[in-house]
């Protein structure tokens, strides 16, 4: 069932509106684990993936040389800061570098899952802000612009001491269910904590369907306990949307609670499929007719791919669209909040 969708945004204002300023002045580069990602937004903008290449060395260390000139140039740098988690923050640290020493005129760095971001405060004693040094270090790289989505924290947006554009993916998760809302039947959203009741019950909203929460107790970084269920899913298709898999502890727990409540059928989604540790093979074996991510990060569900084993639950949707227009409004001083317009009020 693995497929790769993108969804026509609803949301979005159509036909396009024309460009105000030339293209010709504009790259988009796409770091080694964001080129699909990269192209399909190139492709919605009409423009060519840029030139770059970044080298590897024996000991580890990274060399990211740009083929094209950019001198003068409005520049974009697409990178999910994902596993490995360090060295691909470390490239796109150097890409930044690179682009401001070749006389980028601006640099906007396109951050799909930004990598640290649950590490967003003190909890106990003795521990670091990790989401606050990475943008610390993203700001003394001479960024102009960071653009995310769904990050885990809204937060973060003020660790930056530069301008952040947060994006939702909840226009592209609402599209793809009303496609197929027919054969959903009666569904109820289901939050899987509390956190994330906001969104669930705006979904629940705009889908019209019913609401319930999880109550869950977390006993470590990969081992969750859900105690009971708020709410009633008997006879109905539970549709779960979180801003990210991780271990799939969660989520994994949360569908075999509501399953032995009756649900009919369960459906998962979330903005960042990490899909780490023992993930793909939990959601192959719990009780989950579909597992629907979007290409924030790379999910290799081919012969041999790291997700091969859910290939057959598996939905990808592209963010490409989206983020080629957020590229385009940048680009023209226009607004992006007008993209999200009818679900602000589900955003983190």
């Amino acid at each position: 069932m693995t497929v790769m969708e993108s969804m026509p945004m609803t949301n979005a204002p159509t036909p396009h509106t024309p460009s105000a300023r030339p293209w010709d002045d504009v790259k988009i580069f796409a770091g080694r684990n964001a080129r699909a990602l990269g192209q399909r937004m190139c492709d919605e903008l009409g423009v060519p993936l840029g030139n770059a290449k970044t080298h590897i060395f024996p000991d580890g260390e990274l060399l990211v040389k740009l083929e094209d000139d950019v001198r003068g140039r409005d520049c974009y740098v697409v990178i999910s800061t994902c596993f490995p988690v360090n060295d691909n923050i470390m490239e796109l640290l150097i890409f930044c570098d690179s682009l401001r020493r070749a006389s980028a005129k601006r640099v906007t760095l396109v951050l799909p899952y930004y990598g640290y971001g649950r590490q967003d405060r003190k909890d106990e004693g003795r521990v670091p802000i990790t989401a606050k040094l990475v943008a610390n270090l993203i700001t003394a790289a001479r960024a102009d612009r960071v653009v995310s989505i769904d990050l885990h924290a809204p937060q973060i947006q003020g660790f930056f001491d530069l301008p952040v554009d947060h994006l939702s993916a909840t226009p592209i998760f609402i599209d793809y269910f009303n496609s197929i809302r027919a054969e959903l039947g009666d569904i109820c959203l289901v939050s899987p904590d509390v956190g994330n009741v906001k969104v669930a019950e705006g979904v629940a909203n705009m889908l019209g369907g019913d609401l319930a929460v999880i109550h869950k107790q977390r006993i470590s970084g990969e081992e969750v306990q859900t105690e009971r269920i708020i709410g009633s899913v008997e006879g109905k298709t539970v549709l779960m949307i979180d801003d990210m898999i991780s271990t799939a502890g969660t989520v994994c727990e949360a569908a075999k609670l509501v399953h032995r409540s009756g649900a009919k059928d369960i459906i998962v989604a979330a903005t960042h499929g990490l899909l780490v540790g023992p993930a793909v093979e939990r959601l192959a074996a719990a009780p989950i007719s579909r597992v629907v991510v979007t290409d924030t990060i790379p999910c290799d569900a081919g012969p041999g791919g790291r997700c091969e084993a859910l290939a057959p639950k598996l939905v990808q949707l592209s963010v490409g669209q989206m983020l080629g227009e957020a590229i385009r409004r940048i680009h023209n001083d226009q607004s992006i909040s007008a993209l999200f317009r009818k679900v602000k009020s589900m955003k983190r």
